[in-house]
């Protein structure tokens, strides 16, 4: 691959495994091997899609090599090699694992779930990744937080951010562990207000005015949030419709579609052949937006699987220095992935669709 950037991917679960597929689908990235401490199905898919595993500890190594899977080594042996590491570990295990990729002196990604201070530094791609261009680390903020900085900083730059207040209702675990776990027929307030998203997104842009409060509610399918912002002035709806439209990662989608509930999203991805279903972009009722003098209320839906996949691609090339500006790795990672703008998409829409005429160069 020439000069491609060579990644290495440490924990592969649900989104590891997004991510190492997502590195693959880059024509500047190669994706070097996967580590992971299972040596059970999960990672037997890795190797019969062909990447080089790793154990994540000798005794996972071993456990991988009685199951016939062949490991190429332990972790170590993959991270020594590569540009850079994407860690995809458990909460709080990325954490200890900074130490390992900065002994190795490789530059590392974690995921939100740790602290802001393991990286120093957190990172959404449309809103800061020119500072992220050439440091050891970052953090990809997580999937809510994602959404809130997308959607924001979309009316940041239009000039119409006040402050903002979301309540997102947040689902209870992922799928695939919904028999581990999980609630039932109830609704568990987040106990603190606001809840840490908010306080989060600050961590990517200081000047955010937002102030989040959270529930968690009896469903896997994804996240939805609400959202009232008041404006720096009264503004039309076309207005504020034209904000969102500066991201190319914010997707149009309408209630009159029959896409009235995040199942029917859902099962939308399924059909135009996302894998896994997923839905990196941020799906926003369009018709439902409503903006009443300086105050905008509207609602979207969050796949908290995916949504920080095309961030963490981006955030490989900024540590990597291999695209400086933000709009050449966004517009690549938009067409590897095949990020779209509105859902369905029309003929009408063109290449492009309702919302998203980005990429933005922040």
């Amino acid at each position: 691959m020439g000069n491609a950037v060579r990644v290495a991917v440490n924990g592969y679960g649900v989104i590891g495994k997004r991510v190492a597929d997502a590195v693959a689908a880059q024509s500047d990235m190669e994706l070097l091997g996967v580590a992971d401490v299972a040596g059970d199905w999960r990672v037997a898919i890795a190797r019969q899609k062909g990447y080089a595993l790793f154990g994540a500890t000798p005794d996972a190594t071993e456990r991988m090599a009685r199951n016939g899977l062949a490991p190429a080594g332990v972790v170590d042996d993959l991270v020594g090699v590569c540009d850079v590491v994407v860690d995809c570990t458990p909460k709080g295990v990325g954490a200890s694992n900074a130490e390992r990729y900065r002994r190795l002196g490789v530059p590392f990604i974690v995921q939100g779930g740790e602290k802001h201070s393991v990286a120093g530094h957190s990172f959404s791609a449309e809103s800061n990744y020119a500072s992220a261009v050439g440091r050891d680390a970052t953090r990809v903020v997580s999937c809510n937080t994602t959404s809130v900085v997308r959607t924001l900083s979309a009316l940041k730059r239009a000039g119409l951010l006040g402050q903002a207040r979301g309540t997102l209702l947040r689902r209870a675990t992922d799928p695939w562990e919904s028999h581990l776990g999980g609630i039932m027929n109830t609704l568990v307030p987040e106990p603190s207000i606001p809840s840490h998203q908010g306080p989060d997104a600050r961590t990517v842009d200081p000047d955010l005015d937002v102030i989040t409060m959270a529930v968690k509610v009896p469903q896997t399918l994804g996240h939805m949030h609400y959202w009232s912002v008041r404006l720096t002035r009264a503004a039309s709806r076309e207005e504020v419709l034209d904000a969102f439209r500066s991201s190319s990662r914010i997707a149009s989608i309408r209630g009159a579609d029959g896409l009235g509930a995040i199942n029917t999203v859902k099962e939308l991805m399924l059909d135009i052949g996302r894998p896994h279903g997923d839905l990196y972009e941020v799906a926003l009722w369009a018709d439902m937006l409503t903006v009443e003098g300086d105050e905008a209320f509207y609602a979207y839906m969050v796949d908290n699987q995916a949504i920080v996949i095309p961030e963490t691609i981006d955030a490989i090339r900024a540590l990597a220095g291999t695209a400086p500006a933000a709009a050449a790795s966004i517009a690549a990672t938009n067409t590897a992935l095949g990020i779209r703008t509105a859902f369905p998409e029309r003929p009408s829409d063109g290449a492009t669709g309702e919302i998203g005429t980005g990429p933005i160069d922040p």
